[in-house]
């Protein structure tokens, strides 16, 4: 009885649609993993008209333009060519430097290759740096996004130029940047306007922002 009674849990997180609540993950805190249904957290049921056309669409809207291979390592689903080519004649079409297709909504936002790019403070996991099959357009080749074993990442990641540059943490009211290459002397007036700005959120007070390069 008692052995049944402990798979319980594990039985809910398979056939349940569940969230994770609060205390786990309040900013500047932690405590022990809290999971509730999807009714119980939005006060309604979810809705069960969802398809694989529209999780293709929704996954383009925030990371295209893509491939098919990169919508396939965001949702771990295979076999999504032929939703792709169903909703081939509503999507916009590119290809990469490499002439792999790569799809995007219509009417999606796409600056400029030149457009000014200011620096963007990322925190732990973001999938900006995971939502693809192929990240060199985001990371560059051979640098591995930070995720070390345990209890997660230690620290934030960061973009500059639209690229993975840096890492950041926090040491009490300071900000600690950390870059992989050097810094421009533009690069750095920009990411210290960003980190103050973080600081006042997160901190209440901006500290110092500190940029190093790792070594």
């Amino acid at each position: 009885m008692l052995a049944g009674s402990l798979q319980l849990p594990m039985i809910a997180h398979v056939v349940l649609p569940l969230v994770q609540a609060t205390p786990r993950g309040v900013w500047g805190d932690n405590g022990p993993a809290a999971l509730t249904t999807i009714e119980s957290w939005l006060g309604r049921s979810p809705s069960t008209d969802s398809t694989l056309d529209r999780l293709v669409t929704r996954y383009l809207a925030a990371f295209g333009p893509a491939s098919v291979a990169d919508v396939q390592a965001w949702s771990g689903l295979t076999r999504l060519r032929e939703v792709v080519d169903r909703l081939r004649d509503s999507l916009r079409l590119f290809r990469s430097d490499d002439g792999i297709e790569l799809y995007d909504l219509p009417d999606a936002p796409r600056p400029d290759r030149d457009v000014d790019t200011p620096p963007r403070f990322l925190p732990e996991y973001d999938n900006v740096l995971l939502s693809h099959k192929d990240r060199r357009r985001v990371i560059p080749d051979g640098r591995r996004v930070p995720l070390p074993p345990g209890n997660g990442a230690s620290a934030g990641t960061m973009l500059i130029d639209g690229r993975f540059e840096a890492t950041w943490r926090l040491d009490g009211s300071d900000l600690l940047v950390e870059s992989f290459d050097a810094v421009s002397t533009r690069d750095a007036d920009a990411i210290q306007v960003e980190g103050r700005a973080l600081l006042r959120f997160v901190v209440g007070e901006p500290g110092e922002v500190r940029i190093s390069r790792r070594q």
